[in-house]
């Protein structure tokens, strides 16, 4: 039977995305790591049997959300492709992001396509090997996004290119995209920073420079065969407004891809995201169980398994706050287009401590 799509009226019940950092272990040193990940895994991860446990959770909510097994890097967790049959088994829609290590083998992915994962998600953050690896902290590691994304075209998976966007290669904008445009890849979301683990050492972009990266995304969008959407830079959704776009189209379907990976898609300047942020429609759990709203807003909400993840999602008071937008402070608060966007709530909460606050980097004027 064909499942409704996810709409506003979900998110006070459970969210489109579900995000499980199954550990913290990655040989990278990626200068944004929200994770701060580190060579090998922390003592605290969660056990075989309670990541089996917390997917049961997650197979409860009214509607199953799409799972995206995180990390650090997932390929460094023994039992992964375990944990990921038994969560498609579950009748849950998964997804999986490996690092762009020699662990990201063809074999790897023929065992996640086995496994019945959806989509990959991989990251590329230059258009070229000399920007891409100085920010991964791994030389070779564009070459190896390369052959990732090979594998992923000769397994016919779906991907979702993730790249994050700073000082160092927001100039790059139109490259990378052009790189992309022969890939086959399905989506292009674009991270705008946020000061958390080592992404403080980071320099995020001036407010200026997101409406210069927006036309740019905007343009492609229009134009190339991969939809684009952003992460945490909501306000993406009133320029999309503003040129034409519909901020409020919900994904198609929840099977499709773009619902797989978090926000609706857009491009051909007929779709944009629905109103989804942190807390809102989305929901991580750390390696060792700590609930969070998101990845990069580290406000603890309750650990599993001492508490529900259903119940956390939809009773929290934190949970409850950023679901409404009303309750936000400053500007967003009354923002016109506090429901179509409500802002960055990580980069609030990283900038002022208030994880209602305004958003710092929106350039609109009210």
């Amino acid at each position: 039977m064909k499942m409704a799509p996810y709409t506003a009226e979900d998110f006070g019940i459970n969210p489109l995305m579900f995000y499980y950092e199954v550990t913290r272990a990655c040989d990278l040193q990626c200068k944004h790591c929200r994770a701060s990940a580190q060579h090998d895994a922390a003592p605290d991860e969660l056990t075989h049997e309670q990541s089996k446990l917390l997917i049961d959770q997650v197979a409860s909510f009214p509607r199953k959300p799409n799972m995206c097994f995180t990390g650090g890097d997932p390929l460094k967790r023994a039992d992964i492709f375990d944990l990921l049959k038994y969560a498609v088994s579950k009748g849950i829609t998964t997804a999986l992001t490996p690092s762009a290590t020699p662990l990201a083998t063809f074999e790897a992915f023929r065992k996640a396509k086995e496994a019945g994962v959806s989509a990959i998600g991989i990251s590329l953050d230059g258009a070229d090997a000399e920007t891409h690896d100085s920010f991964r902290g791994f030389e070779g590691s564009f070459a190896q996004t390369m052959e990732m994304l090979r594998f992923a075209a000769e397994l016919d998976f779906p991907v979702q290119i993730n790249t994050s966007i700073t000082k160092r290669n927001f100039q790059q904008v139109d490259q990378i995209a052009d790189l992309l445009e022969s890939r086959g890849i399905a989506m292009w979301s674009v991270f705008f920073l946020v000061p958390v683990g080592r992404g403080i050492e980071e320099q995020r972009i001036a407010p200026e420079e997101y409406r210069q990266v927006f036309e740019r995304l905007w343009a492609h969008a229009q134009t190339k065969p991969f939809s684009v959407k952003t992460t945490e830079a909501p306000f993406y959704r009133r320029f999309v407004l503003e040129h034409g776009g519909d901020p409020l189209a919900a994904p198609k379907s929840h099977s499709q891809f773009a619902a797989n990976m978090n926000r609706a898609p857009h491009r051909h300047g007929s779709r944009a995201p629905l109103g989804i942020t942190d807390g809102r429609g989305i929901m991580f759990v750390a390696h060792n169980g700590i609930i969070y709203p998101a990845g990069f807003l580290p406000v603890e909400c309750g650990q599993f398994p001492n508490v529900s993840v259903v119940e956390t999602y939809q009773k929290h008071p934190v949970f409850r706050q950023l679901q409404d937008p009303d309750q936000y402070h400053g500007i967003c608060g009354v923002c016109k287009d506090r429901h179509i966007c409500g802002g960055s709530r990580a980069r609030a909460f990283a900038l002022s401590g208030d994880y209602l606050g305004p958003e710092p980097d929106c350039f609109f004027e009210n």
